[in-house]
This record gives structure tokens, C-alpha cells and sequence, in this order.
């Protein structure tokens, strides 16, 4: 926006954002597939990590709805900082619950069951990071 020659930035939104929309779009696509794996097979999966089904069918259908969000969110000819802001601190949540049920004890995880927490927890922060790069970089 152009004001008596002082070019100012709308805060709220993000136009130019390649790699904002990539990291969104790629999140969509890991989320996506991780909870309809989830839910297609909680019973088998369940078994091979050492997490109920009765926590895998929620938690697939919370990643399925939020992948659809996500890839909308990073389809829009505008991306809202304020839904990436709730997009970032819905992964952290994420990171920091995956870490906890490590160190409380939450599930009788097997050894593939403790690498596949961490590994979402890793992949989960990366994929932050690179939200918050393309948040920056697009600023």
C-alpha cells in the first residue's frame, strides 16, 4: 500500500511466499499420510509400535482433517500469517506431546514404536522450521 509515497506492508498476509507454500503443502502431504496409514491400519499398527488403536483412529483423523487444512492454507492466493502462526504452534504441540509421552511413559512403545516417535518429532520440527523460514523470507 502507497501512502503519500511511504510504501507500507499489510501484516496479515503473505503473497509471496514459494517457500512458505511448499513447507505447508509438504506438511499437508506427510500429515495427510501418516493418518489415513493410521486409520486404515490401527489394529496392525498399533501392534508393530506398541500405541492402542484407541489412540491411532483419533489421532489419524485429527492428521487427516488437518493435512486438508493445511494444503488449503498453502493453495490460497494469500496466506494468513495469523493461521500459519496456529499451523506452527499446533506442530509444537505436537513435538513437545511426542517427547513427553517418551519421557512419561505414556504407551508401551516397542524399539520401532520409540524410533517412529522420534522421527515424526524430528520431521514434525523440521517441517516448523521451514514454516517459519518461508514465513520470514516472504516478509
Amino acid at each position: 500500500m502507497t501512502t503519500a509515497g511511504i510504501t507500507t506492508r499489510t501484516s496479515r498476509t503473505v503473497t509471496d511466499a514459494g517457500l512458505l507454500r511448499l513447507a505447508l503443502k509438504a506438511d499437508a502431504i506427510a500429515s495427510g499420510a501418516n493418518g489415513v496409514l493410521y486409520v486404515a491400519a490401527a489394529a496392525v499398527l498399533g501392534e508393530l509400535f506398541g500405541l492402542p488403536a484407541a489412540f491411532l483412529y483419533p489421532a489419524g483423523a485429527f492428521l487427516v482433517a488437518f493435512a486438508a487444512v493445511l494444503f488449503l492454507l498453502g493453495s490460497r492466493p494469500a496466506v494468513s500469517r495469523a493461521a500459519v502462526g496456529v499451523t506452527m504452534a499446533v506442530n509444537v504441540a505436537w513435538v513437545v506431546a511426542s517427547v513427553e509421552s517418551l519421557v512419561a511413559g505414556w504407551f508401551p512403545l516397542t524399539g520401532l514404536g520409540t524410533a517412529l516417535v522420534i522421527a515424526q518429532a524430528v520431521a514434525v520440527a523440521d517441517l516448523t522450521a521451514l514454516q517459519f523460514a518461508g514465513l520470514r523470507r516472504a516478509s
